[in-house]
């Protein structure tokens, strides 16, 4: 299995006066990329995760470089890796390109938690053993 990949127009709503993407609207489309992987990779979906089993994903921490600007119409190529899994925690590095350009590279550290916990709580074994798949896969594709 390759990196993840999520493809996503700019459009008018994510764009400042100048047609430029508002720094802030990026983070919608990485939400919306790491929602994505987990269904489309980890089977698990956001619905099922908030409304059935009552979990989250909360990010709690982020470390992004902008490095070019995206203009509207523009289709963008987020690329997601999973890097580590800890108790808790997944370090997820996503990429936004434009053809050969990149426009912004991050690390997003993820939680799990229960509704209710008000804190991290450890990763159910069939989510971790999902998650430390796709790390193991990336892991060997590089090798």
């Amino acid at each position: 299995m390759t990196m993840f990949t999520y493809a996503q127009k700019v459009l008018f709503q994510h764009c400042d006066p100048a047609g430029i993407v508002f720094y802030p609207r990026y983070f919608e489309m990485i939400n919306a990329t790491v929602e994505e992987w987990f269904e489309a990779r980890i089977g698990f979906s956001f619905a099922q995760m908030h409304g059935v089993d009552e979990v989250a994903v909360p990010t709690a921490g982020l470390q992004i470089s902008f490095t070019a600007p995206s203009r509207l119409g523009e289709m963008l190529e987020f690329r997601l890796v999973p890097k580590r899994l800890g108790r808790s925690s997944l370090d997820l590095e996503i990429t936004a390109v434009c053809g050969d350009e990149q426009r912004l590279s991050m690390t997003a550290t993820l939680v799990f938690t229960r509704r209710g916990a008000g804190k991290s709580v450890p990763w159910p074994d069939d989510l971790r053993a999902k998650i430390d798949n796709e790390i193991n896969e990336m892991v060997e594709k590089d090798a």
